[in-house]
């Protein structure tokens, strides 16, 4: 019976439900559903070199304390009700966070800081108290995890605290620390590295929780062409951003989830070594698709306002280089996970990079019209490379690259 026990506290492998996402998740990820739109409209109101360094900041940062916390519940038990205090007392620290995004390099930034460290440090020693009755490996991971983000911690709170000249820096260094604490291993002096065959972790539950992130921040973008279109004169050229808008937004979901999502569950879910493709695949290229995600949503809220004329050069890089980042971020997936570089990918990228010398010279309402049609033509292309790569390609990923 003890037994019995202790194995609640810990998500079941292997069966048909070991991979299902509980409603307790679905409610923890409403956070992040405003943390998304705060971090959209941040850009929005500091739209210039500055705010983008800033923007790319904090979008690592609430990606970090996102992406954390699913690791964790991939080992702990949703269900039991310690886990789900846990997972409300996260949600508490996130509205903190997220409400402070706008004024977070101003009067509110130890606000933000302090909020974010409870909710990395926290999680992270409730994780090792929780795991006393669990694997001693994976106890001692997480105590490594949990040393590096109170010395990450440390650097947040003291940006905090500093004055603007100095919080950027501090700031940086903390995220750096986080970046980088997972490619080496969480390395500790006298107990060393962990290793990702450790980090044995749930594919499936991994796969869609990464999925369900990716239609957060596809969700803001829907809603804030939604709203921004309701309060313009419904004219022609408004409508045709609109479904330019739209369209555009369409085709990211089916790039993911018709190609890479497809292909990345069928991949880590029969994975030799899935902790590697966990922590590679999902842990750091989805940062880039969700970054380009945020940007295309910020792009389309200024083509809505200002369709025709020339578009401005920061126009134009946001244009493109949020698309750009979307598709970099799905074919460093791809690669990672499958070994392959997927043509599709290459081609609109570099078709992307061919109009950005000219970008200036076209409308807005054109420029995006072109990137959506790239993006469409990807979405059709890759679905069809996914369905080869699933079906042809041997279950464990190539060692070399090729393309397909």
């Amino acid at each position: 019976m003890e037994k019995l026990t202790e194995k609640a506290w810990f998500r079941s492998r292997g069966n048909a439900d070991s991979g299902r996402v509980s409603f307790i998740e679905l409610f923890f990820d409403l956070v992040f559903v405003f943390a998304v739109t705060r971090l959209s409209h941040f850009f929005l109101e500091n739209f210039n070199a500055d705010g983008a360094v800033r923007l790319a900041l904090l979008t690592m940062a609430v990606w970090m304390v996102w992406i954390f916390t699913v690791w964790v519940i991939n080992w702990l038990n949703p269900e039991m009700k310690p886990v789900k205090l846990m997972l409300l007392v996260l949600m508490l620290l996130g509205l903190v966070m997220s409400a402070s995004i706008p004024e977070s390099f101003g009067k509110l930034g130890i606000y933000f800081a302090v909020s974010y460290t409870l909710f990395h440090v926290g999680r992270t020693a409730f994780t090792v108290w929780m795991l006393r009755k669990g694997s001693d490996e994976l106890r001692i991971n997480f105590v490594r995890i949990l040393a590096w983000l109170i010395a990450s911690g440390a650097f947040w709170i003291a940006g905090g605290i500093a004055d603007n000249s100095w919080r950027l820096g501090l700031w940086a260094v903390a995220i750096l620390i986080e970046y980088v604490g997972p490619s080496l291993g969480f390395w500790m002096p006298k107990i060393g590295r962990s290793s990702t065959r450790v980090w044995d972790v749930e594919g499936s539950h991994m796969a869609e929780r990464c999925g369900l992130f990716i239609i957060i921040a596809l969700g803001e973008s829907v809603l804030m062409t939604g709203a921004n279109f309701g309060m313009l004169e419904w004219s022609p050229t408004a409508m045709s951003s609109f479904a330019v808008s739209f369209c555009g937004t369409v085709a990211m979901w089916w790039i993911y989830f018709e190609t890479v999502a497809k292909t990345g569950h069928h991949y880590i879910a029969h994975s030799e070594d899935p902790g590697r493709v966990a922590r590679s695949a999902y842990t750091y290229t989805h940062l880039l698709v969700v970054a380009g995600i945020i940007l295309s949503a910020v792009a389309d809220e200024l083509l809505l306002a200002h369709p025709l004329g020339h578009a401005e050069a920061k126009v134009a890089a946001v244009m493109l280089g949020g698309s750009a980042l979307y598709l970099l971020g799905n074919l460093l997936f791809m690669r990672i996970v499958t070994g392959i570089l997927p043509l599709p990918f290459i081609v609109s990228l570099l078709a992307l990079a061919a109009v950005a010398p000219f970008s200036t010279m076209l409308p807005p309402l054109a420029l995006s019209a072109f990137v959506t049609a790239v993006l469409g033509v990807v979405s059709f292309w890759g679905g069809a490379v996914s369905d080869r790569l699933c079906r042809v390609v041997p279950i464990h990923a190539n060692k070399g690259a090729s393309s397909a």
